[in-house]
């Protein structure tokens, strides 16, 4: 069985004139990365892979959930080829994993995400909020091979205020 965890980034700033690709978390968004990464440590397996986007969006967030959930920073594996929007994009870097990890936690960007877990997860969701958790087990012993899951859990920040 393969368990993966994806995360969309926290909400970020349009404030500077910066590339997107550089834009950094507003307030509210590193409030509600700490308000959900409180919130996941049942949900989080014992061992796993993190990767994140190498985006500074979903780079700032990463570490915070990171920090809560006691995961090593310097453990996580940033990818350039995760700052992207594309859910095909998206599956074949999943569909990448090393094997040996059964469980993957992930963060990216929308809509990859959104579609992803639409296509993949067995319960429609509308929009994968910023800082959204939606977690799916797939019946595989290879990611490579993963199919049609079962929607675990899903955490947004509205949930929790």
């Amino acid at each position: 069985m393969k368990k993966l965890i994806l995360i969309r980034h926290a909400k970020s700033s349009w404030q500077a004139p910066l590339r997107d690709f550089d834009r950094p978390l507003m307030k509210s968004g590193i409030h509600d990365a700490h308000l959900v990464s409180t919130n996941i440590l049942k949900d989080i397996p014992t061992s796993y892979l993190m990767w994140s986007s190498a985006a500074k969006r979903a780079a700032e967030t990463a570490m915070i959930f990171a920090q809560n959930i006691s995961y090593p920073l310097e453990s996580i594996i940033f990818k350039d080829e995760l700052y992207t929007f594309d859910e095909s994009k998206l599956e074949k870097i999943i569909k990448s994993c090393p094997n040996e990890y059964d469980n993957l936690i992930l963060f990216g960007h929308n809509e990859a995400i959104t579609n992803f877990v639409n296509k993949f997860g067995n319960v429609f969701i509308d929009n994968v909020s910023t800082s959204g958790f939606v977690s799916i087990n797939f019946d595989s012993n290879n990611w490579d091979t993963i199919e049609k899951g079962k929607t675990i859990k899903t955490i947004f920040p509205r949930d929790l205020k």
